[in-house]
Protein backbone atom coordinates (compact mmCIF):
# COMPACT_ATOMS: atom_id res chain seq x y z
CA UNK A 1 0.00 0.00 0.00
CA UNK A 2 1.01 3.56 -0.66
CA UNK A 3 -1.27 5.79 1.45
CA UNK A 4 -1.46 9.57 1.11
CA UNK A 5 -3.76 12.20 2.59
CA UNK A 6 -4.66 15.34 0.66
CA UNK A 7 -5.92 18.55 2.22
CA UNK A 8 -7.70 21.36 0.41
CA UNK A 9 -6.93 24.18 2.83
CA UNK A 10 -9.27 27.14 3.25
CA UNK A 11 -9.82 29.81 5.88
CA UNK A 12 -10.42 28.01 9.17
CA UNK A 13 -10.98 24.52 7.76
CA UNK A 14 -9.73 21.89 5.33
CA UNK A 15 -11.39 19.32 3.13
CA UNK A 16 -9.69 15.94 3.68
CA UNK A 17 -9.42 12.93 1.34
CA UNK A 18 -7.20 9.92 1.86
CA UNK A 19 -6.05 7.35 -0.67
CA UNK A 20 -4.69 3.91 0.16
CA UNK A 21 -3.38 3.47 -3.40
CA UNK A 22 -3.52 5.51 -6.57
CA UNK A 23 -7.20 6.02 -7.48
CA UNK A 24 -8.32 4.06 -4.39
CA UNK A 25 -9.96 6.53 -1.98
CA UNK A 26 -10.30 5.63 1.67
CA UNK A 27 -13.78 6.42 3.00
CA UNK A 28 -15.43 9.71 2.05
CA UNK A 29 -13.96 13.18 2.15
CA UNK A 30 -14.80 15.35 5.14
CA UNK A 31 -14.10 18.80 6.56
CA UNK A 32 -11.98 19.47 9.60
CA UNK A 33 -11.70 22.76 11.48
CA UNK A 34 -8.29 24.28 12.16
CA UNK A 35 -8.83 24.04 15.91
CA UNK A 36 -7.11 21.76 18.41
CA UNK A 37 -10.16 19.50 18.46
CA UNK A 38 -10.40 19.40 14.66
CA UNK A 39 -6.70 18.69 14.18
CA UNK A 40 -6.80 15.99 16.87
CA UNK A 41 -9.66 14.28 14.99
CA UNK A 42 -7.61 14.48 11.78
CA UNK A 43 -4.66 13.00 13.65
CA UNK A 44 -6.87 10.08 14.77
CA UNK A 45 -7.86 9.56 11.12
CA UNK A 46 -4.17 9.50 10.08
CA UNK A 47 -3.40 6.95 12.80
CA UNK A 48 -6.30 4.83 11.57
CA UNK A 49 -4.74 4.79 8.09
CA UNK A 50 -1.34 3.99 9.58
CA UNK A 51 -2.81 1.08 11.56
CA UNK A 52 -4.54 -0.23 8.42
CA UNK A 53 -1.55 0.04 6.07
CA UNK A 54 1.46 -0.13 8.39
CA UNK A 55 2.74 3.10 6.81
CA UNK A 56 2.51 6.65 8.17
CA UNK A 57 0.78 8.58 5.36
CA UNK A 58 2.34 11.78 4.06
CA UNK A 59 0.05 14.82 4.00
CA UNK A 60 -0.15 16.87 0.80
CA UNK A 61 -1.50 20.43 0.89
CA UNK A 62 -1.10 23.65 -0.99
CA UNK A 63 0.50 26.76 0.38
CA UNK A 64 -2.39 29.12 1.12
CA UNK A 65 -0.87 32.25 2.57
CA UNK A 66 -1.22 31.78 6.30
CA UNK A 67 -4.31 29.52 6.33
CA UNK A 68 -2.22 26.34 6.27
CA UNK A 69 0.04 27.43 9.17
CA UNK A 70 -1.86 25.76 12.07
CA UNK A 71 -2.09 22.47 10.16
CA UNK A 72 1.61 22.49 9.30
CA UNK A 73 2.66 23.37 12.85
CA UNK A 74 0.45 20.67 14.40
CA UNK A 75 1.65 17.85 12.15
CA UNK A 76 5.32 18.87 12.01
CA UNK A 77 5.38 18.62 15.81
CA UNK A 78 4.13 15.04 15.45
CA UNK A 79 6.71 14.02 12.88
CA UNK A 80 4.55 13.76 9.75
CA UNK A 81 5.95 14.26 6.27
CA UNK A 82 4.21 17.33 4.85
CA UNK A 83 4.36 18.05 1.14
CA UNK A 84 3.46 21.68 0.56
CA UNK A 85 2.71 22.53 -3.05
CA UNK A 86 2.75 26.01 -4.56
CA UNK A 87 -0.78 26.60 -5.94
CA UNK A 88 0.63 28.25 -9.07
CA UNK A 89 2.44 25.01 -9.89
CA UNK A 90 -0.47 22.71 -9.06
Amino acid sequence: MNPVVGLDVAKGESQVQAFLEKKKPYKRSFKVAHTIEGLESLHQYLREIEDLTGIRPPVVLESTGHYHTPVVQYFEERGYLLIIVNPLIS
